[in-house]
């Protein structure tokens, strides 16, 4: 098993910043255009952290 190098071009999860809603929503429709299936979409935008927001009203 390799062993985790660190470098000083590494980033902190305290450094990231969330998306704007608007840039979320073009990644979302990219990815669901090149997904093959639903599942496929659903996966991927779970994967990338911007998937739906399931909302209860």
């Amino acid at each position: 098993m390799a062993t985790k190098t660190t470098s000083a071009n590494d980033i902190t999860d305290d450094e990231l910043e969330p998306l704007a809603d608007e840039t979320a929503r073009q990644a979302q429709r990219v990815v669901a255009a090149y997904a093959t299936d639903a599942d496929e979409c659903r996966m991927l935008l779970s994967m990338l952290g911007i998937g739906p927001i399931n909302r209860i009203d």
